[in-house]
């Protein structure tokens, strides 16, 4: 055997498969950490060689791809459109850098998607995810408890023993609630399916949940309770009869249409009880100052960045204009709205809801509980992006696209194509 075919084959095994997915999750879920430890550009060294070998992996396994279905059609006009934006961008350089890391992590995201299948990709993030909850706790107590002396350059205050706040390596304390949120669901969907077994299940449920509540982070209650009721929601679908199905759907629709409308009519008392006043203030007072900017760009935008950079107009004025610091949007539609106009919202919109409604009907009719974890954790990312901009850049926007490719193969009108092609008719085996 030739070294070429060696390397070929290496390349292709499963255990490849598996070690490349685990250091991809461990880089973009560790990449606070590995970036203070270090440097940025150690970190972006790494995501240019995971993209690299990934180019490599799928170039080996090219005969088990298909180019239709190689990335949902809604995620490349987004990455295309944001690289159109150069052209109107009042910086080029910061712009194309923005769009060169959004596409990183979404290359290593199709990659990952493509190399492992659903319950494959499940394992690898609840191994990843226990092991960087578990070196957040540790830091946290030999901070907070043992030495009693903040870690600075991790931004860790040492606040464990007053119960809180907290952030682990994760960079703030809404960071390490939407992980451990994200975790919560992973490590249920694990046991569930009988992939890890109780001993492990339970202390890893008991740990997530743990730091999601010393994380002290106001999105935390509201992501817990949107899981909470669309897990509900999808349960009673799994198990309505098939000829009801569809009527269930309807009705859990409108009832959630219903609860959106009280949830914002009685807003403001929400708002007084979970203790988030002076947050919704900040956020609101900053909206209100992107929408201003909006209006004079509202179709294509200021140009893409991702987060914002220093120096950079419009968000520069727009924090001098606050007298604030801010790095985000704290919103993703609106940080999406301000760079890319409206059509980029539209394509954001398109791809997350595309994404939701394939995942969750494959959810319904599929029989084992692992494709429940797509549109939970899509449910995630989508109540998240209305506090937080973590849906557009890092770990967000990794989780992001692998859940929009894993439920475009499942269900896509690629698959049809395909079908006619190859003979072969795909179709989704009811539960009964």
């Amino acid at each position: 055997m030739t070294s070429q075919a060696r390397l070929s084959r290496l390349l292709g095994s499963v255990e490849m498969a598996r070690a490349y997915t685990i250091t991809a999750l461990t880089a973009t879920f560790g990449s606070f950490l590995i970036e203070r430890m270090t440097s940025t550009t150690t970190f972006a060294t790494i995501i240019l060689l995971l993209g690299v070998l990934g180019a490599a992996i799928l170039f080996v396994r090219r005969e088990e791809l298909s180019l239709l279905r190689v990335a949902p059609s809604s995620l490349l006009a987004f990455l295309a459109l944001a690289l159109v934006s150069v052209i109107w961008s009042t910086d080029r350089s910061d712009t194309l850098i923005g769009w060169v890391w959004m596409f990183g992590f979404a290359f290593i995201a199709i990659t990952v998607g493509h190399i492992r299948d659903t319950l494959q990709t499940v394992r690898a993030i609840g191994d990843t995810l226990r092991a960087l909850l578990a070196l957040s706790l540790g830091i946290e107590i030999l901070s907070g408890l043992l030495i009693d002396v903040p870690i600075a350059f991790l931004d860790i205050e040492g606040n464990l023993a007053m119960g809180g706040p907290i952030q682990g390596i994760f960079g703030t304390r809404n960071m390490l609630g939407f992980v451990a949120v994200i975790a919560l669901i992973t490590f249920f969907i694990e046991w569930r399916t009988q992939s890890i077994s109780a001993p492990i299940a339970i202390p890893s449920i008991a740990l997530a949940g743990f730091l999601a509540l010393l994380s002290a982070s106001p999105t935390v209650l509201v992501l817990a309770f949107a899981v909470g009721v669309a897990t509900g929601a999808l349960t009673i679908v799994r198990h309505a009869p098939p000829e009801r199905r569809n009527i269930v759907q309807w009705m859990l629709g409108a009832l959630v249409a219903a609860a959106l409308v009280v949830a914002f009519a009685f807003r403001h008392q929400i708002i007084a009880w979970m203790g988030a006043g002076s947050d919704f203030s900040t956020r609101a007072d900053l909206w209100n100052q992107i929408l201003d900017f909006v209006a004079i760009k509202p179709f294509q935008g200021w140009g893409w960045f991702g987060p914002w950079q220093r120096g950079e107009y419009p968000f520069t004025y727009i924090n001098y204009l606050l007298d604030d610091r801010h790095q985000t949007a704290l919103n993703a539609f609106f940080d999406v709205l301000l760079q890319l106009g409206v059509a980029g919202l539209l394509l954001f919109l398109l791809l997350g809801s595309a994404a939701l409604i394939r995942s969750w009907l494959v959810a319904s009719v599929r029989r084992s509980v692992v494709y429940a974890w797509t549109p939970l954790v899509l449910v995630t990312l989508a109540v998240d992006s209305m506090f937080e901009s973590f849906t557009i850049s890092g770990a967000g926007w990794f989780m992001l696209v692998l859940c929009a490719l894993r439920a475009g193969q499942s269900r896509s009108w690629r698959e049809n194509i395909d079908a006619a092609n190859t003979g072969v008719i795909p179709t989704l085996r009811p539960q009964k």
